[in-house]
C-alpha cells in the first residue's frame, strides 16, 4: 500500500441522526468527498461520506452506514486517510508532509543532521522536526531561509542552521527587574 495522508479528523456527534463534526486538512474542505472511501490510520476501516455541509470552522458530515448518535459518538477522534496517489499533484515549493518524512537532513556544508520525522504547525507557521542519530530532535522553522532546498528525488532536505537564537543570549548585564527590592 502506498503512503497514507491524513485528510480529516472526526469530531463529536452532531444531532441524533448519525452526523459528526468533521475537521478537514485539505485546501478545499469538500475535496474529501472526491477521494472515494477514506481509511482509518491502520487501513482496516473505510468511511464513505454520504453528505457534508459547511459549518463555522468545520463540516457537518454523515457517513454511509452511520445512522444514530451512538454510532456517531464511537467515531469521535478517528483520523481519516487517503492513499498519497489519490491527492492532486503539488506545485513547485509545495509538499505533502508524507513526502518529507524520512528524508535525510544535511547542512549546507553537506554534514548529516538526521532524518525528517515530522512537520508541525502550532499556529505560527510550519516547523520541521529533525531527529539526529543520537540526542534531542531539532525543531526549526520550515522556511526558505532555514530549508533552502528540498530534493525529494534525491531523498534529502538541506538545512541552513540559524547562527543564534534571538532571546537565548544572556550576558552579565542586569535586567531591569532583577535585584530590586519589592
Amino acid at each position: 500500500m502506498s503512503a497514507l495522508v491524513c485528510v480529516a479528523r472526526i469530531g463529536a456527534a452532531h444531532g441524533v441522526r448519525g452526523a459528526v463534526k468533521l475537521w478537514t486538512f485539505t485546501e478545499d474542505p469538500f475535496a474529501i468527498r472526491r477521494y472515494g472511501p477514506l481509511l482509518s490510520k491502520d487501513g482496516k476501516r473505510q468511511f464513505e461520506v454520504a453528505q457534508a455541509r459547511d459549518a463555522k470552522d468545520h463540516l457537518v458530515a454523515t457517513f454511509k452506514g452511520v445512522t444514530t448518535r451512538d454510532e456517531a459518538e464511537r467515531l469521535n477522534g478517528i483520523e481519516l486517510y487517503v492513499a498519497r496517489e489519490k491527492l492532486p499533484a503539488t506545485d513547485d515549493d509545495e509538499y505533502y508532509h508524507t513526502d518529507l518524512i524520512g528524508l535525510a537532513a544535511v547542512t549546507t556544508a553537506g554534514d548529516a543532521l538526521g532524518r525528517v520525522v515530522a512537520i508541525h504547525n502550532f499556529g505560527a507557521g510550519d516547523i520541521i522536526e529533525i531527529a539526529p542519530p543520537k540526542g534531542t530532535s531539532l525543531l526549526l522553522p520550515f522556511s526558505n531561509a532555514v530549508v533552502p532546498e528540498v530534493d525529494i528525488a534525491g531523498g534529502r532536505v538541506v538545512i541552513e542552521l540559524p547562527q543564534e537564537i534571538e532571546g537565548d543570549d544572556r550576558d552579565d548585564e542586569s535586567h531591569p527587574d532583577e535585584g530590586r527590592d519589592p
